[in-house]
């Protein structure tokens, strides 16, 4: 839960916290399970549902009486997502990179901390990896999210990790400070990062960053795919187009000011 402040408003909070038991599962919820998952009486969910459902961010059914998120968090979220200019820009070059490459390209930002991934376009391969457009994955151990810490201001890394932890995924997991630091300052020497099973055991990302106008790391480009897929000439040809294209994406950026 956010920390509160003068301004906050407790009846707001209500909402958005139902609106997040309502997300956390792509089902319908029962008003007592609900009650039961937040802590509250009946009539304070009931309530709050009852002005959800008047303004179409919740639905109930006519059949069995339970909730789920409403259509208007749909159509909300297609204007937010045609916000995100990034995406336009970056799809022409995720799908060249794709089309040669054969391997999975995503293009993700930070927020609070985490990796949020807005794009991804699947490997050719018959393989599946952890990320979804919309969902979120630590950055300590994402090759996104470390090409995106290695140039960030170091009081707002050390924050991300105080704040997050170092959480162990795999044996292959950086999982002390000191150890990423020194992680971090050889992807600002070659200018990309390398998650080589750091957060799923055969799996490796070769990512960049993607700079705005001002020099700071907006996004961040990869290219992921099995190990064994991603070595040797075909790695170095790897980074080298993955380099280019974030590059170019960045250049795009500077001029469109997004």
């Amino acid at each position: 839960m956010a920390k509160e402040t003068t301004a906050h408003v407790k009846s707001i909070e209500r909402a958005f916290l139902l609106v997040d038991a309502l997300a956390e599962e792509p089902r319908e919820h029962s008003l007592t399970e609900l009650s039961r998952k937040l802590g509250w009486p009946k009539s304070t969910v009931h309530g709050v549902l009852s002005t959800l459902v008047q303004y179409r961010y919740a639905e109930q059914s006519e059949e069995t009486g339970r909730y789920r998120l409403g259509i208007r968090f749909f159509e909300l979220g297609n204007k937010v997502g045609k916000m995100w200019d990034i995406r336009s820009i970056a799809k022409p070059y995720m799908q060249k990179l794709n089309a040669e490459l054969g391997e999975m390209v995503q293009l993700g930002t930070e927020d609070h901390g985490e990796m949020l991934y807005l794009e991804k376009l699947d490997s050719t391969h018959l393989i599946r990896i952890v990320s979804e457009i919309g969902g979120r994955l630590p950055i300590h151990c994402t090759g996104l999210g470390k090409a995106m810490l290695a140039y960030m201001p170091p009081l707002k890394v050390k924050k991300i990790i105080r704040e997050h932890g170092l959480t162990s995924y795999t044996a292959n997991t950086i999982t002390q400070p000191a150890a990423l630091e020194r992680e971090l300052q050889s992807i600002r020497e070659r200018g990309y990062a390398i998650d080589d099973g750091e957060i799923m055991l055969g799996l490796r990302c070769i990512a960049a960053p993607i700079f705005d106008g001002k020099g700071q790391v907006r996004y961040a480009l990869s290219v992921s795919g099995m190990q064994g897929n991603l070595e040797g000439a075909k790695l170095e040809h790897v980074k080298n187009r993955l380099v280019k294209a974030a590059a170019a994406i960045t250049q795009e950026l500077k001029r469109t000011s997004v």
